[in-house]
């Protein structure tokens, strides 16, 4: 049976395709049945940009665990980056 949970998020960065590199302005993280990784369900990030023949499109599909882990090393990466280059008061 299919989930259907779903969260959106806003991003500004870019992301490697088979065209090389693109814009990506959103996220789609999903929680359902994966369409290529033998799992039963996982944990799926799509990276879109751009519209119409110039939308791209990146697909991630991982484990409940391997989410996880991805959470906390982005975490523990950001933490040590504000760290190492605070940003200045007022901006």
């Amino acid at each position: 049976m299919c989930s259907y949970i779903t969260e959106r998020a806003g991003m500004s960065g870019s992301a490697k395709g088979p065209r090389g590199w693109a814009r990506i302005d959103q996220a789609n993280v999903y929680y359902d049945h994966p369409y290529h990784a033998p799992l039963d369900h996982s944990l799926n990030i799509d990276f879109l940009g751009g519209q119409g023949e110039e939308q791209t499109r990146v697909a991630v599909e991982m484990s409940a665990e391997s989410a996880r882990a991805l959470v906390k090393a982005i975490l523990a990466a950001l933490e040590q980056g504000d760290a190492a280059h605070p940003v200045e008061a007022g901006r």
